[in-house]
C-alpha cells in the first residue's frame, strides 16, 4: 500500500455529498484512481460533469484489491454504508462516509469491532461543520474564550425536498434511517463539539410527517433536546424549505455562552448580505459581523494526514461513534413515542 500519498477509490455516489467529499480530498492533495457505483443513480450526471477524467470500474473489488488505494469514500444509500465500510476496512482501507455512517445499533457494534480489529479509520463527514467556513471560525472564537463557557446550542436544519431528484430509498425510513438518525447527526456533532462534551443524553425527541402523506415511511420533521454535564442543546430539522429561498436551506446555529453569543447564518442571510457563511457575535466588549467565506476548511487536509501518519487530528473514532449512537437513540426514542400516540 502506498504510504507516501493518499490514493482514493470511490464506492457509491448515491448522495450529492460525494461531490464535496471527493473535491475536498482532491484539493487536499489526494489522488483518485477510480469509482464504482451500483446502477445509474440520479447523481451520476452531476458526478461525471464534475469529475470527467476519473474512470468508472465495473466491479468494486477492483478498487478494494488495488494496493495503491488507501482511502475509500462511500456515499452509497445509507442502509448499505456499514457493510461497504466494513468490506473496505477488511481490505486494509481507511474510509470516509457520508452521514449517517450507519442506521442501526447492530451495524454500529459491527463497525466498532472491525475498527478495533483492523486499526483502520472510520470517518463520517459531518459536512455542516467540516464544509462550512463559518462553523470553523465560530469554533475558533469559542475555544478562544470570546463568549465564555458555552451553556447551550440551538440548531435548525431546514432542507429543500427537491422531490424530483430523490431516489426511492430516500422516502423509506428502513433504508435511510429516519430524520434524526440521518441529518440529526449534524446537530449532535455540533452540540458535542461546541460545548466540549464527550457524551450526552437525549432528553426528548420527536418525529413526524406533516406534509407528505403519500409517503408514509418518510419523516419530514424532527426535533430533539440534548443534555450533557457541560451544557444543553436543542435541534429542529425539517424538509420544508420554501421555493423562494435561493438555496436548499436557511441553516442556523446559535451558540450561547456565559459572556456572549454567536449566531451563524450558514447558507443565506435572507434580505441581507449576499453569499454564505455569515457570523454574528456579541460579547461584553463588541458586537460584530464576520464574513467567514474565506476561512479555510481543515477536515480534508487533516484526514489526509491521518491516513498517512495514523493519527486522529480530523475526527476521533470515539466522537464519530458517539454522535452516531446518540442519533440512533434519538430516532429510537422519537419512534417509540410516535407509536404510543
Amino acid at each position: 500500500m502506498n504510504n507516501s500519498e493518499v490514493v482514493i477509490g470511490v464506492i457509491g455516489i448515491d448522495h450529492r455529498h460525494i461531490y464535496g467529499m471527493l473535491s475536498g480530498m482532491l484539493e487536499a492533495g489526494a489522488r483518485c484512481k477510480g469509482w464504482w457505483t451500483e446502477g445509474e443513480p440520479k447523481t451520476l450526471s452531476g458526478f461525471v460533469k464534475r469529475f470527467p477524467d476519473l474512470p468508472r470500474v465495473a466491479d468494486r473489488r477492483e478498487l478494494l484489491d488495488d494496493g495503491d488505494i488507501n482511502l475509500v469514500l462511500i456515499a452509497a444509500p445509507p442502509h448499505q454504508r456499514a457493510d461497504l465500510a466494513i468490506e473496505a476496512m477488511e481490505h486494509g482501507k481507511d474510509v470516509m462516509l457520508d452521514k449517517p455512517g450507519c442506521i442501526s445499533f447492530a451495524e454500529l457494534d459491527r463497525l466498532k469491532a472491525v475498527v478495533e480489529r483492523t486499526g483502520r479509520i472510520w470517518s463520517v463527514n459531518f459536512s455542516e461543520r467540516f464544509e462550512v467556513p463559518s462553523s470553523i471560525k465560530a469554533l475558533e472564537l469559542v475555544r478562544g474564550g470570546e463568549i465564555g463557557k458555552v451553556v447551550q446550542t440551538l440548531a435548525v436544519g431546514p432542507h429543500r425536498l427537491n422531490r424530483h431528484t430523490r431516489p426511492e430509498w430516500f422516502f423509506d425510513r428502513s433504508l435511510y434511517g429516519g430524520i434524526l438518525g440521518d441529518i440529526g447527526t449534524h446537530q449532535i456533532d455540533q452540540f458535542l463539539t461546541f460545548t466540549g462534551s464527550s457524551d450526552a443524553e437525549i432528553v426528548s425527541a420527536s418525529v413526524g410527517n406533516f406534509a407528505n402523506p403519500a409517503d408514509p415511511n418518510f419523516q419530514d420533521f424532527g426535533e430533539m433536546l440534548l443534555r450533557s454535564d457541560e451544557a444543553r442543546g436543542y435541534a429542529r430539522l425539517d424538509w420544508y424549505t420554501p421555493e423562494a429561498l435561493p438555496n436548499w436551506g436557511d441553516g442556523r446555529l446559535l451558540v450561547l455562552g456565559t459572556q456572549g453569543y454567536i449566531e451563524l447564518r450558514k447558507y443565506v442571510d435572507i434580505e441581507g448580505r449576499p453569499g454564505t457563511d455569515h457570523l454574528f457575535m456579541v460579547n461584553n466588549s463588541r458586537s460584530t459581523y464576520i464574513d467567514c467565506s474565506d476561512v479555510p476548511l481543515t477536515y480534508f487536509r487533516d484526514l489526509a494526514a491521518d491516513v498517512l501518519e495514523r493519527t486522529e487530528r480530523s475526527l476521533t473514532f470515539s466522537h464519530a461513534a458517539t454522535v452516531t449512537r446518540l442519533a440512533l437513540e434519538a430516532q429510537q426514542m422519537a419512534e417509540h413515542d410516535l407509536r404510543r400516540e
